[in-house]
């Protein structure tokens, strides 16, 4: 799938589109189950999260719906195309962008972060521990405990910076409905891992908390991975089969 510098701006529009296309054309019709997210991967010539925040963006349309342990299905003919949101960003690229930043936030932080700062962090992580226990929508601890080590930093334009990507979260139709789909499936802010990076910054280490803080926000775009897969049957399938395999080979023995 060939690209302008303009048109990857918005890759995983460009794979929608074409699926929403071939629905309209008769090639998907309702009912039937879409090509496997690694098919479509190579078809489209795009890593599978991109294929992943198409199908996703697809169902916001209507146009499909996942069925759990099955694989996605058309639902019905396209309806008008509509404009895409002016912004609207996937989850998988946003957390990549917090990952990046917030590392070097974090190890600004651990530089500058007073005793007070320190408390308020703690405080904010029995929040966190509350608002998990009870299933609390928009992640609010989380995102203060976030914003706080940016504030720590001293850099007024750091501040900005996470504010507003925490913003893009709520903003953006298709990072919603991942985070969401990622909250159906029991994901939830990672209690130890936002415990490691206040040790980090309790030690004053700007390395340790870059790690910390990068580590962090790998294993949350590990999870919506997970959240998203959309090939659960397949997986299923080639686990139970490479089982019966391992089992033969024990058998002859």
């Amino acid at each position: 799938m060939t690209t302008s510098t303009a048109e990857t701006k918005k890759l995983y529009q460009q794979v929608a589109n074409s699926i929403a296309d071939a629905i309209r054309d008769g090639i998907h019709k309702p009912g039937q189950r879409l090509p496997s997210e690694r098919d479509l991967a190579e078809d489209y010539k795009v890593s599978r999260p991109t294929v992943r925040e198409a199908m996703i963006a697809l169902e916001i349309r209507g146009l499909v719906e996942a069925r759990h342990g099955s694989g996605v299905y058309v639902t019905e003919a396209p309806r008008p195309e509509v404009s895409a949101p002016e912004l609207d960003i996937g989850a998988f690229e946003l957390t990549e962008a917090r990952r990046l930043i917030e590392g070097e936030v974090a190890a600004l932080a651990a530089a500058t972060i007073t005793d007070a700062e320190l408390a308020e962090l703690a405080a904010i992580m029995d929040e966190m521990v509350v608002e998990n226990d009870n299933n609390v929508r928009g992640e609010r601890a989380d995102r203060r405990f976030h914003v706080t080590i940016a504030q720590a930093s001293r850099n007024s334009a750091l501040v900005t910076v996470v504010e507003n990507l925490w913003d893009l979260r709520y903003k953006s139709p298709l990072c919603r409905a991942m985070l969401e789909r990622a909250r159906q499936v029991g994901v939830r802010p990672l209690i130890d891992d936002h415990q490691e990076i206040l040790l980090a910054l309790k030690e004053r280490d700007p390395t340790s908390a870059r790690n910390a803080m990068r580590e962090h926000l790998g294993r949350v775009i590990d999870n919506l991975l997970t959240a998203t897969e959309i090939d659960a049957l397949e997986r299923a399938r080639n686990e139970v089969a490479a089982r019966r395999t391992e089992l033969a080979r024990r058998s002859a023995i």
